[in-house]
């Protein structure tokens, strides 16, 4: 009889008996899907890997340190064979027909009676590819298929429109320190979902251009104010737009709450009964200087890092920071929005004893197209922003760590 493609179908395991024959490094694999599917696992082989192990010594799934037996797949829903042993492989294929189990073989897919497809996942939607070419099976086409379609679900660059109904609210997304490619794939799905997105000009500003037409893209900075505060009239407009059943993007710099204001907006949506999704973004704190070659923290330099916010200075008695303790500390700081304070700063913790040699180094515009790196230290670093009109966005980092990078200026 000749042979036809497979047929596609989705397996319900939730606490039904699941067979795992080998403990190696295809297990290891599949292993993870099987107990998010919720299976019940029963593995049986004489060693595995640590990763299997570790699975065991955690319960997840129950092992049985043995070769295999005839009755092993006795009342199972679903077989995975896949030791090393090609007798042992193809007796349980033998028993898995013989007791109608739908089973996948790893060393030889066409004797089995399942086909184990090329899965991958975004968010609420598992995406299987099975070739239908059953003479010339190329499992590197399917997954390259697989990987298209899941990366393209995920960047939003492959939209899939939600045909039931959408709960309107807000998602206060980080868009990470300014490089497109740096923000996270759940935020990037939401802004090709959004009807409307209110973005910061500290945002991946390119990911606007690749919106659709209907989106609506309204620049933070020019809301008007009227009798309202500039934040305030910022949460009122993602309260209005949001009132109006429109789904809602607050597309922020960095992270949304690393200085950027976004449990007030959170705040301010909860009490107007808005739902609120929160999407962690890469804080400039952390990339930018990794984008210039310079670790926060590195073994035997510094076991600490402090960030903290510049945009007042250290005299200011609006200040929070105590810059005192903070000159005590070995570690590396960090500081964001400081450009046009940074003289104060430098000779305040120099005041409070932290050497006047003690290397900074100020990232302008970091991870894009314009980034640029000045360095010196707390004694000369007013006059160096001078000389080399740094302007803000710009990282600064304080400490021995600006010395460790191949491309240090030591």
């Amino acid at each position: 009889m000749a042979e036809s493609p497979a047929y596609p179908v989705g397996l319900r395991l939730t606490a039904r008996r699941t067979v795992v024959l080998g403990g190696g490094q295809v297990a290891q694999r599949r292993l993870p899907a099987l107990i998010a599917a919720g299976a019940d696992i029963v593995l049986v082989s004489p060693s595995a890997t640590p990763s299997v192990e570790a699975m065991a010594d955690a319960g997840e799934i129950t092992w049985e340190r043995r070769p295999y037996a005839e009755g092993d797949l006795k009342d199972a829903w679903y077989a995975l064979i896949a030791t090393s042993d090609s007798e042992a492989n193809t007796a349980a294929s033998a028993e898995a027909e013989a007791r109608r189990v739908w089973c996948v073989r790893s060393d030889d897919a066409d004797a089995a009676t399942a086909l184990t497809p090329a899965t991958g996942r975004s968010e609420g939607v598992t995406v299987a590819v099975l070739t239908t070419d059953i003479h010339g099976r190329d499992p590197r086409r399917t997954a390259a298929i697989r990987d298209a379609v899941v990366e393209g679900l995920r960047d939003g660059t492959l939209v899939a429109p939600h045909h039931r109904t959408r709960t309107p609210g807000v998602a206060l997304v980080g868009g990470g320190p300014g490089d497109p490619d740096l923000i996270t794939v759940r935020g990037r799905r939401l802004l090709a979902e959004a009807d409307v997105v209110i973005a910061d000009r500290l945002g991946p500003r390119d990911l606007l251009d690749e919106l659709p037409p209907h989106v609506e893209v309204i620049d933070a900075a020019k809301i008007p104010y009227g009798r309202y505060m500039a934040q305030e009239a910022i949460n009122n407009a993602l309260i209005e737009h949001a009132k109006q059943g429109k789904s809602v993007v607050r597309l922020k710099g960095g992270d949304p709450f690393v200085f950027g204001r976004g449990m007030e907006e959170a705040q301010a949506l909860a009490e107007a009964g808005i739902p609120c999704t929160v999407v962690p973004g890469i804080s400039s704190s952390i990339s930018v200087p990794g984008a210039a070659g310079i670790p926060v923290t590195h073994r035997g330099v510094a076991h600490e890092f402090t960030v903290v916010s510049g945009h007042v200075a250290p005299e200011d008695e609006r200040s929070l920071v105590d810059w005192a303790s903070l000159a005590k500390l070995r570690g590396t700081l960090v500081v964001l929005m400081g450009v046009d304070k940074i003289g104060r700063i430098a000779e305040t913790l120099t005041a409070h004893g932290r050497s006047p040699e003690t290397p900074v180094a100020l990232i302008q515009e970091g991870t894009t197209a314009a980034q640029r790196r000045v360095d010196a230290t707390l004694s000369t670093v007013a006059a160096e922003v001078t000389a080399h009109e740094v302007k803000p966005p710009a990282v600064i980092v304080i400490g021995d760590v600006v010395n460790v990078g191949p491309h240090s200026p030591a």
